[in-house]
């Protein structure tokens, strides 16, 4: 195997290695926040939060409802995409045997990180706003409690 096909199989094998990276630490995160969420509402529910916590709270839950979002639209499947099962799809044995008789595979590896990107960035967001809302969650606990500000 030349160099370019051995950098060419490395580069498509770490390109969807990222990829499934990403949507397993998407995967943690959402239940991460989903977890935050059910505690956050449980104890909500069961106490008489004061004005400042609830607005306080109320914000940290909105970033974590749009982390969620975030993290829905990143593992979303693409299927608008032409290449991979979607190219597949649409195409007779025919033609899939004529695809794939070519060396596709700097196609796939640019096609896959156009994929990884927004994931990558959308996951990043996520964090982002996970933390902010977990602090802000913080923040409103100890303001019900009285012992912030």
């Amino acid at each position: 195997m030349s160099a370019i096909e051995t950098n060419l199989t490395a580069a498509h094998a770490e390109v969807k290695a990222e990829i499934a990276r990403t949507d397993a630490k998407a995967s943690l995160l959402l239940a991460f926040v989903g977890a935050l969420l059910a505690g956050t509402w449980t104890v909500a529910k069961d106490t008489h939060p004061s004005v400042p916590a609830c607005a306080v709270g109320g914000l940290g839950t909105a970033l974590l409802l749009a982390a969620a979002g975030l993290l829905l639209s990143s593992v979303r499947p693409n299927l608008s995409g032409r290449h991979g099962f979607p190219l597949w799809a649409t195409l007779s044995a025919e033609e899939i045997t004529a695809e794939l008789a070519q060396d596709q595979r700097a196609r796939d590896i640019a096609g896959l990180a156009r994929i990884a990107v927004p994931k990558f960035t959308a996951l990043k967001q996520a964090v982002d706003l996970t933390r902010a809302g977990a602090a802000l969650l913080v923040l409103a606990a100890l303001l019900q409690a009285g012992g912030a500000l």
